[in-house]
């Protein structure tokens, strides 16, 4: 961090609202600066597709969120990972240019920071400090997916749901949270007629209330414990491997390597 009397880098407003690049040194934020474009995506916009090259890498800002997704062949999806403003998709755990297997699909709309895939490779190759950088949230990003699946194989529907709610406010750093039943009965794979009754449930419980548009989480505490154990692992992981820094509230607030808990 900068003290109060250290002129501010010109390049300092461009990495802001993004966990990952803000972790970056001058010298590695140097090697991106360059290459990075800004825009705007709105919520249902599709990065890339299951199959597509994926050619660049995005980083979501602020509280821009994006899900990755298996879509199935009559049409259904399930929601893979979520990434919000601690990390990227696109490129990150592969160098990029390569099929892409899921889909990434835009949850909150926002700004994202956007970079060829090739120019994150040529990066790492030139510093050491920024491979180790990406490496520990490739490896993150990887343990999410990973507990995804084991969750969606042996956890019931209630715990399920609120583990997802809980990543989704850990992203957007609010309890009131811009779902739809609709959207989140897609992440979770389950029609909504039947998670109108799970949410009916965890609602007369006091852990969350229900609303056109929104669904808050009143009594987070409560929601964790209710929660399965994969959410706690999955945190655990960001802390311990990438030095994740989480507030009261569950919001991720900063992710700093030098800094993990063990």
């Amino acid at each position: 961090m900068n003290a109060p009397d250290e002129p501010r880098s010109p390049e300092a407003g461009l990495f802001e609202g993004n966990l990952l690049l803000e972790a970056l040194d001058t010298g590695d934020r140097a090697l991106l600066a360059p290459y990075l474009e800004r825009g705007q995506r709105t919520r249902g916009t599709v990065l890339f597709r299951a199959g597509e090259d994926v050619s660049h890498v995005t980083f979501p800002l602020n509280q821009t969120t994006v899900t990755l997704v298996s879509r199935m062949r009559d049409g259904r999806m399930v929601e893979t990972a979520t990434v919000g403003h601690e990390g990227a998709v696109g490129g990150v755990v592969s160098h990029g240019y390569l099929p892409a297997f899921s889909e990434a699909v835009v949850q909150v709309s926002g700004e994202v920071l956007r970079l060829d895939a090739e120019r994150l490779t040529r990066a790492r190759a030139a510093s050491p400090s920024l491979r180790d950088l990406f490496v520990r949230y490739a490896d993150c990003l990887l343990a999410q997916v990973l507990q995804s699946v084991a969750c969606n194989a042996v956890h019931p529907i209630d715990e399920r749901c609120l583990r997802w709610l809980l990543t989704f406010q850990d992203r957007l750093g609010t309890p009131v949270l811009p779902v739809t039943q609709e959207m989140l009965a897609e992440m979770l794979g389950v029609r909504r007629t039947y998670l109108t009754g799970v949410l009916g449930a965890l609602q007369r419980r006091g852990l969350i209330s229900v609303r056109r548009g929104q669904i808050t989480v009143l009594d987070r505490a409560k929601a964790e414990h209710a929660a399965c154990e994969c959410y706690g692992k999955v945190r655990n992981h960001f802390r311990s491997v990438l030095g994740a820094v989480y507030a009261e509230n569950g919001a991720i607030v900063a992710v700093d390597p030098t800094q993990r808990h063990e």
